[in-house]
């Protein structure tokens, strides 16, 4: 499993939203110069984000985004699924059956995926955006 800069970019993004959280809408612009990634990548990365109701968006003087939820709320776990899509090592332990290889319940190796699947599973999803402020010291 390799995660992608849109999973990269994505956690770094919503993780400035909540370090920069003053009650106010922040800027791509402003994300853009914090985490030096390009705006037009970002945008593409909020977009999701905005679709999926992680972050809310404001138009016009005073627009941007904010975090939709508390930091607590959000696990990277879900933010890197939303962006890659599965984080399973090989796709016969997908969740989707019709993925799953014929040679599945036979598959000498099958315990060793699962075991990475769920280690991996087991890390990102008990990890949150306030773990991450907190590891800061902000």
């Amino acid at each position: 499993m390799r995660i992608s800069t849109k999973g990269r970019y994505a956690l770094s993004l919503m993780l400035d939203l909540a370090m920069n959280d003053n009650g106010e809408n922040i800027s791509i612009k402003a994300i853009s110069d914090r985490q030096g990634i390009s705006t037009k990548y970002l945008e593409q990365i909020i977009s999701t984000l905005n679709r999926a109701g992680y972050v809310k968006s404001e138009r016009g003087s005073g627009g941007g985004y904010r975090l939709a939820k508390k930091p607590e709320e959000y696990t990277v776990g879900m933010i890197l699924r939303l962006t890659e899509g599965s984080l399973a090592p090989i796709s016969c332990i997908e969740d989707d059956e019709e993925s799953r290889c014929p040679k599945y319940g036979k598959c000498p190796t099958v315990g060793v995926w699962e075991k990475i699947n769920d280690a991996i599973n087991k890390v990102v999803d008990n990890i949150t955006l306030a773990d991450l402020l907190n590891d800061q010291n902000i």
